[in-house]
């Protein structure tokens, strides 16, 4: 395995600690890259999209392919009232920060973890309760000595 794909591996397992969340109903996390969701379960849902690893600062003798890899975690939630869907947003987004603070290497996978501000949207449907989904640019530090890696 690739010092990329071992990098999002071990972010998706970081991300499936969230479903053993102490709260009331913990969000569930899809597997990787998983198409836009058609029903998000009462807890939310969280996606880890594989996003770009970038134009690498190369390092010679030896050549090293220093990355800093923006993926990105999306968090889904649906509930009938805009402040019901803002607390449960806050309330999975407060968890994803502990997650990473415990192992920002993630099991040395990577450099470095670090969590971006996230962007908001509310997608509305008529008839139905509305979604709404915050969108966290995390970038990956890592070095490969390959860029197909």
């Amino acid at each position: 395995m690739g010092v990329r794909e071992a990098a999002l591996e071990a972010l998706q397992e970081t991300l499936e600690g969230l479903s053993e969340a102490q709260v009331a109903v913990p969000p569930v996390v899809a597997p990787r890259n998983t198409d836009e969701p058609e029903e998000v379960p009462v807890g939310g849902l969280v996606i880890l999209r594989d996003g770009d690893p970038g134009e690498p600062t190369i390092l010679l003798s030896p050549t090293t392919y220093c990355y800093e890899h923006r993926a990105e975690v999306e968090v889904w939630v649906q509930a009938a009232t805009a402040a019901a869907r803002d607390a449960l947003l806050d309330q999975v987004l407060g968890l994803i920060p502990a997650l990473i603070a415990a192992d920002p290497t993630l099991g040395l996978a990577v450099d470095y973890t670090e969590l971006r501000e996230p962007e908001l949207e509310t997608e509305r449907f008529p008839g139905a309760a509305n979604l709404k989904v915050a969108r966290v640019p995390v970038v990956l530090s890592y070095d490969t000595t390959s860029p197909l890696t």
